[in-house]
């Protein structure tokens, strides 16, 4: 299953979507769109923690559940046979581990960046996010437009890397990937440790992306 959209309109969310503030996110993005030179790359999210089942505003050193460490493991295996020769983290605990996990299969090493953690929401942390608004602007954390523009910044020097490229990292930075890169937003395809290849369509201006599995509750707990 695939979900192509031109890169050069402005994408809308996807009518699964209940998330408040992705209309926000979209807008922003639609003006610092993505051009990657490559023709396809990988994506994975972390591996479920406690606090996502939990839904809690999570801090950099969340850990793994063990749930999550088994959902890295299976993603390891889907990716095995893949032909990544670069993979790329966040270096926050729950994404440096996943990809870690993925890496020790494929025999890399991946590079952590600090850029492409999630979204800092400040005194957000460690309340509830059942009812996440990505257009709030937090205590002591990032506004969206600071958000998505680190999010570009870091995703278009991950995808300079030597392809194809794994990027692991969070619910957030795959929002703001697909509207950077005129995808529709598809809660679907947002649950833990679910690999994702993104690649141009037949005519070299749309992105397409295809899960390597799909498994319900996607939805929930993205930060």
């Amino acid at each position: 299953m695939s979900i192509e959209r031109m890169s050069q309109a402005t994408p809308s969310p996807s009518p699964h979507t209940a998330v408040g503030g992705l209309d926000a996110l979209v807008r922003i993005a639609a003006t610092q769109s993505l051009a990657p030179d490559c023709d396809h790359f990988y994506f994975l999210r972390h591996g479920q923690t406690g606090r996502n089942a939990l839904r809690i505003f999570q801090a950099v050193d969340e850990p793994l559940s063990e749930l999550g460490l088994q959902q890295a493991a299976h993603a390891a295996e889907l990716l095995a046979g893949e032909p990544i020769r670069t993979i790329v983290c966040s270096d926050a605990r729950r994404a440096f581990d996943t990809a870690h996990t993925v890496a020790a299969a494929l025999r890399l090493t991946p590079t952590a960046q600090a850029e492409l953690r999630e979204r800092n929401f400040g005194a957000l942390i460690g309340t509830s996010s059942a009812n996440i608004d990505w257009a709030c602007e937090p205590e002591g954390g990032e506004t969206l437009t600071q958000f998505v523009a680190r999010k570009r910044a870091a995703l278009d020097a991950a995808l300079k890397q030597p392809a194809p490229v794994l990027v692991v990292a969070h619910g957030g930075t795959l929002y703001a990937l697909a509207a950077l890169l005129g995808v529709p937003i598809d809660v679907t395809v947002l649950g833990n440790a679910q690999p994702l290849r993104f690649s141009r369509a037949r005519n070299g201006l749309a992105w397409a992306v295809t899960p390597l599995l799909r498994h319900a509750g996607g939805e929930a707990a993205l930060a």
